[in-house]
């Protein structure tokens, strides 16, 4: 007798192989749509405020959490103000030893001082 066995691919087979890439795309696309958010209104006392805790930040070499907003979704970015530019509006932020992002001053929604 010859014994044969069935070979099951198991859960590979429900693996998205009937959906054609750009289906998955743009579902992909439309979730994400979905999770969008409008952005909060900033009067110019919050603006002030904010202002105020990040020249305190920089002046004392503290470290700040700064909310951002951007393209519908907000983003947590933490470390230590380098350099505040009045000209183009934005921040430098020092995420990590050397490593620089900048921010622009109205994409600022919330910030955090000494967290």
């Amino acid at each position: 007798m010859i014994d044969i066995a069935l070979r099951d691919r198991g859960k590979m087979k429900w693996k998205g192989a009937f959906f054609m890439p750009e289906q998955v795309k743009a579902q992909h696309e439309l979730w994400r749509d979905t999770q969008r958010q409008i952005k909060p209104i900033i009067d110019e006392d919050e603006k002030e405020e904010f202002d105020q805790q990040i020249g305190y930040a920089m002046e004392y070499n503290l470290p700040v959490k700064l909310t951002i907003w951007g393209d519908g979704f907000t983003e947590v970015i933490t470390g230590k103000v380098y350099y505040i530019d009045q000209i183009t509006h934005q921040l430098r932020i020092e995420t990590k030893p050397g490593e620089f992002e900048r921010v622009a001053f109205a994409s600022v929604i919330g910030v955090a001082v000494g967290d």
